[in-house]
């Protein structure tokens, strides 16, 4: 909600200001301006990019308007569900968790963490890697380097929008231009009229170029690096789910593992030890061992 706040004191501010300076608001009224400008915006926004991205981009906008970002509850149940699962794959063997990871929709343990169960993405990603673990034949890095190959990709697609708004911003302070000339090109067919009306057409074909330069820096612009940070928020889940499998695949106990993926998470959201151990606790039937225990045991 930050940017529609943010857009109130911009609009207030502007438009109070001029009126302070002793303008005419009304003039900044323009129509037809507007028309040109967002309509041509639109048509070379549809030309630079296929159907999908158009589609993402307005879903990648909304979620900048709603800040849906994950939150302290997503990365827990992240966390739980890591667990969940490496606890099962060490008591019970790859027969026993494979059935969870061939149909997840299936399920209980996936259907008990619904913020993952109902990201199709980054459940794929979850099982995809829980099957290489359970084949046997991959090594560490190997998954490491498939990893970090994957996440490019997929902070590639989760980009798009970022970069066709980026784009578009840059574009509207000329398409202002373009309008601008368009009502000056208006005003010199009035050339022979009073100087009461020129000055009224040469006022509103300068509102073309504010427009044009005000959607870009004060909307398009701003917007867009919204949308940037939501979708890298977005992808940190994927960062948990890559460390704790890499530390579980080189030997790690599962609560270890998982502290692995814990610290890759903003201080900001981040659960603390305890909050990590208490979930896991009541999804996962106990840690068996605390964190706090391992020095001692690793001593003995």
């Amino acid at each position: 909600m930050t940017i529609i706040l943010g857009l109130i004191i911009a609009a207030v501010s502007l438009i109070g200001g001029f009126a302070a300076l002793g303008g005419k608001v009304a003039v900044l009224w323009q129509p037809w301006e507007l028309v040109i400008i967002i309509g041509v915006a639109l048509g070379t926004f549809f030309v630079a990019n296929p159907m999908k991205a158009i589609v993402d981009t307005l879903r990648s906008t909304r979620e900048a308007v709603f800040n849906a970002v994950p939150k302290k509850r997503d990365y827990l149940d992240v966390l739980a569900l890591l667990y969940a699962l490496m606890r099962e794959l060490r008591a019970k063997g790859r027969n026993e968790v494979e059935p969870h990871i061939e149909n997840p929709q299936e399920s209980e343990i996936f259907r008990s963490f619904p913020t993952v169960y109902r990201n199709s993405g980054l459940l794929t990603f979850v099982c995809d890697y829980f099957r290489l673990i359970l084949v046997g034949n991959a090594r560490a890095h190997e998954i490491e380097a498939l990893m970090d190959e994957e996440l490019q990709t997929i902070h590639r697609d989760q980009l798009k929008p970022y970069y066709a708004l980026s784009a578009l911003a840059e574009a509207l302070p000329a398409i202002g231009i373009v309008a601008a000339v368009l009502g000056v090109i208006k005003a010199m067919g009035a050339i022979d009229q009073s100087p009461q009306i020129l000055g009224s057409l040469i006022g509103a074909a300068l509102v073309g170029t504010f427009v044009g330069i005000f959607l870009s820096y004060a909307l398009v612009a701003p917007v867009a690096h919204k949308v940037k940070g939501v979708r890298e928020h977005r992808l940190r889940p994927y960062i948990i789910v890559k460390q704790s499998l890499l530390a579980f695949m080189n030997g790690a106990p599962p609560q270890i593992a998982l502290e692995h993926g814990r610290k890759t998470i903003s201080a900001y959201d981040r659960p603390t030890i305890d909050e990590v151990e208490n979930e896991t606790m009541n999804s996962g039937g106990g840690l068996g061992e605390t964190v706090q225990d391992i020095p001692q045991k690793g001593a003995a």
